[in-house]
């Protein structure tokens, strides 16, 4: 029975994960070796329980009784008796293998020693402490008080035991554990590489404009933002960095391989939101125009395969479903074929973009990407179905997950425009994973 979890580090992130752990009815014992840091950490929490009480996430009641759960622990020897510690620190090995065996000798051979790295092997922040069947990663997503999921990371010797009871800590606070091997990147970040990198692909090859693939991922897709203004909001040099360690670790994977774009934008100088510019310009006003509403329904229309025939359209999941539709031009495509094909798609109350042409177009492209990427990492054992798409769902927002895009489009047809792309592009970054391909041949 877990009743004291002990933070290390008071940054953003610790000060956030002991926010939850206070309100989860833990005694919770906040530690940084920087007491200014420490001082900032309490502050924030403190005024993020304050905040969450005014805006009703939980009553004035229970913040008060949260902050009083609260222990700011000035020496490292404070968690002592702690039977949980989750370590926030920098994202550095070296550093958190430090840590760990500090925090080995102090809380003792029983205590749970947590993780919240992103990026880091658990196996290798373990190998150092006694007992490392007692450690694990329980990766928290920013800012913890709003993202429901936890990533609960299983090292190389990691026990079901210590599995089972960093679960059950992240449901008391509130949160939605799913269960990971010790891969890189883990499920949610490993699964959303293809989001931005198969866009960056997509706008090199000039299929669409940043705007357009960004429109077409927020209409067609039901996507909060689109994948460019993702990167400009968490800084285009973050993504680009996160994107070379993917290549890095994995050897060259080619599906992870980072896009000259990128290094482009990076020596320009167009990190995003946080320097005024990056795909977008973020002065005064709006940084792109509100989306369009869609057009009216013809109650008189009626399918005629002649227009569609006429034309590449992609509509995603499905023509019933759809809500975009995209349309490229055939080689045989006359002007007149084209102002059909627009009018006919309007008249289904479809929204409508034009781009080049290419196998499943920009969102058909993307979303076989992310499928594809989500059936390697089950079939590598990383995680479950189930938990890929609560991973996606709640750690990205995501409209469905992985696993009920692949439902929704078909398996056949997802690795039909997979193969389609390796065929016409050569790349290996196409090749379909063995469970799709199973998916769609059984």
């Amino acid at each position: 029975m877990i009743e004291r979890i002990g933070v290390l580090g008071a940054g953003t992130m610790g000060a956030g994960i002991a926010q939850l752990a206070c309100l989860g009815r833990f005694d919770t014992y906040l530690h940084d070796p920087d007491p200014a840091a420490l001082r900032a950490g309490e502050q924030r929490l403190r005024a993020g329980l304050a905040k969450g009480a005014d805006r009703g996430r939980w009553t004035q009641a229970e913040a008060e009784a949260a902050s009083v759960r609260l222990r700011a622990a000035s020496r490292l020897e404070d968690l002592a008796g702690c039977e949980l510690v989750i370590e926030a620190a920098p994202e550095d090995l070296e550093l958190k293998r430090k840590l760990f065996a500090l925090l080995a000798g102090v809380c003792g051979t029983e205590a749970i020693l947590a993780t919240n790295t992103s990026s880091l092997s658990v196996t290798a922040i373990a190998s150092g402490v006694e007992r490392p069947e007692r450690v694990c990663g329980m990766h928290f997503f920013n800012p913890p008080a709003l993202m429901r999921l936890v990533e609960v990371v299983a090292g190389d010797e990691t026990s079901e035991e210590t599995l089972a009871i960093a679960s059950q800590v992240a449901r008391t606070m509130g949160r939605e554990p799913i269960r990971a091997a010790d891969a890189i990147g883990f499920v949610a970040n490993r699964v959303a590489r293809p989001f931005t990198l198969e866009a960056l692909r997509l706008l090199g090859d000039r299929i669409a404009t940043h705007e357009q693939i960004d429109r077409i991922v927020r209409i067609g897709g039901g996507f909060r933002m689109g994948p460019f203004e993702l990167m400009d909001l968490v800084g285009v040099d973050l993504n680009f960095e996160v994107a070379k360690s993917f290549w890095e670790q994995s050897f060259h994977e080619p599906r992870w391989q980072p896009h000259p774009i990128q290094s482009r934008m990076v020596a320009a100088g167009r990190l995003g939101r946080k320097v005024g510019r990056g795909y977008y310009d973020f002065g005064d006003g709006p940084h792109r125009p509100d989306d369009p509403k869609p057009p009216d329904r013809d109650p008189g229309w009626s399918r005629n395969p002649e227009v569609e025939d006429s034309v590449h359209f992609v509509a995603v999941p499905s023509l019933e479903e759809a809500t975009l539709v995209e349309l490229a031009h055939r080689p045989a495509t006359t002007p007149a074929d084209a102002e059909a094909a627009e009018i006919y798609f309007r008249s289904m109350g479809k929204h409508v973009e034009w781009v080049g042409d290419a196998p499943g177009l920009v969102l058909g492209r993307i979303v076989c990407q992310i499928v594809n990427e989500a059936h390697f990492a089950v079939g590598e054992g990383v995680a479950t179905p189930a938990d890929v798409d609560t991973a996606m769902r709640l750690g990205f927002n995501y409209p469905r997950g992985p696993f009920d895009w692949a439902e929704a489009i078909g398996p056949v047809r997802v690795v039909s425009v997979l193969d389609e792309l390796r065929s016409e592009l050569g790349e290996e970054r196409y090749r379909v994973a063995p469970l799709l391909r199973r998916a769609a041949t059984g």
